[in-house]
């Protein structure tokens, strides 16, 4: 015999408490309801703590454990002996009506930023909780109807509460929340986008929250930002603070953010990056952004042709080089030019001691510094290739431009909100 299905709790609507009379045990009116509070930061659905009431023109703070139902009726006390104590928000505690009800949130599973039309809550292992919200027109629709009318109107839109974050910065006892695996396990391109999306100070939260988590991951985040959002961000922090982010970017993208800073904040900036990072950063802000010498990094694994296959491997493996400048082991000829290079998929199949030189098909097409964008794009096109390196005069490599690098070049700005990538509700 088959277990029955377990059904989900009735929902209630916050609209339909908030307004509502407050009760004592014998159904006497007291007061009103004018909020409901609830603690945030722990795991599961958010427990409503206690009530904001209004009794006799006086607004206090009534704790839950002093009531005994929570419905479209009103809020019941659970004696008849009414014992009220001023609010003070304790830590985590939100105001859902006041801080919730009517803001933006952070739909973590959609990646894109909604509206609370409406708050549902549920009582769920026997404390009432939230549980989700209305991010439809009906939840907006059923607070502008006169209460016995907007209780008929069913949820529309429903976000479990599971996979929302709401804004809190405003809120001065609670931060915005980055649990694993929520807002962090998004793409560093998709919390860009809703940083970009948000307001300043919304987009300032998320920065703040992404930080306070995984600094490498903020680094990431404003490396996928705008010019003008990444100005934004920059130009209230402390150089120290600033040289921070800057020291966990790769360098290229360290060298288009330091490049956007005024003059003298620029060295002062510069100075606190680790030497090694500096230097690169400072080779990249000579060349001009439009060529090949500004789009490319200085990133990448360079052995001799004498190195075999399995000495490749060992090097990508060990290297600290970006993923996604990994796509191929560049050769060295015996003067300390470039010879080629041999794809890594082609180092995973060779025999472990097969030599590089024997590895290398065909002339590996490079760029000068100078080389314009639209050579860069023209030889990448025409040989198929996802990388291709950068040669100095004397044709030794100072560095490697990249198909994503060509492609955010070619892109007009705000494309993934422009063709409607990041959603909005």
């Amino acid at each position: 015999m088959n277990a029955p299905a377990t059904q989900a709790p009735p929902i209630l609507h916050l609209s339909t408490v908030v307004g509502s009379p407050l009760r004592d045990a014998d159904g006497e009116r007291l007061g009103k309801v004018e909020d409901l509070i609830v603690r945030l930061g722990g795991a599961g659905y958010p427990p409503i703590t206690g009530v904001l009431v209004t009794v006799a023109g006086r607004r206090s703070y009534l704790g839950v454990e002093r009531v005994s139902d929570i419905g479209a009726g009103g809020v019941v006390l659970r004696k008849a002996k009414l014992d009220l104590r001023h609010f003070e928000r304790r830590p985590e505690e939100v105001l859902l009506k006041r801080d919730l009800l009517d803001r933006q949130l952070i739909n973590v599973e959609g990646a894109r930023l909604v509206r609370a039309n409406e708050i549902e809550l549920a009582l769920v292992a026997g404390s009432w909780r939230v549980v989700g919200v209305d991010t439809g027109p009906r939840g907006g629709l059923r607070r502008l109807l006169p209460k016995p009318l907007g209780a008929h109107i069913a949820t529309g839109e429903f976000l479990d509460w599971a996979g929302v974050e709401p804004f809190v910065g405003h809120v001065p006892t609670v931060r915005l929340r980055v649990p694993h695996p929520k807002l962090a396990k998004l793409h560093p391109a998709q919390i860009a986008d809703l940083v970009e999306a948000a307001s300043r100070r919304e987009g300032e939260e998320i920065i703040q929250a992404v930080g306070d988590d995984d600094r490498e991951l903020e680094a990431d985040v404003f490396e996928e930002l705008d010019d003008q959002h990444q100005r934004e961000f920059l130009e209230d922090r402390p150089d120290e603070q600033v040289a921070q982010i800057v020291a966990r970017m790769a360098p290229d993208d360290a060298a288009d953010i330091v490049g956007e800073l005024e003059e003298d904040r620029r060295e002062q900036v510069l100075a606190l990056l680790p030497v090694s990072h500096r230097v690169k950063v400072r080779a990249l802000l000579g060349y001009d952004p439009a060529e090949a010498g500004g789009l490319m990094s200085p990133d990448f694994v360079m052995l001799t042709g004498a190195s075999s296959a399995e000495d490749a491997l060992r090097a990508v493996r060990h290297s600290r080089v970006p993923a996604e400048l990994l796509s191929a082991v560049f050769v060295s000829a015996p003067d300390g030019t470039l010879a080629g290079s041999v794809p890594v998929a082609a180092l995973v199949r060779a025999e472990p001691g097969r030599r590089l030189e024997a590895e290398l098909k065909h002339e590996l097409p490079c760029l000068s510094p100078d080389a314009p964008f639209e050579e860069v794009a023209r030889l990448m096109a025409d040989y198929n290739l996802t990388s291709i390196p950068v040669v100095d005069e004397a044709k030794r490599m100072v560095g490697v431009v990249t198909v994503d690098d060509v492609l955010e070049a070619m892109l007009p700005r705000g494309w993934r909100r422009r063709f409607g990538l990041l959603g909005e509700d």
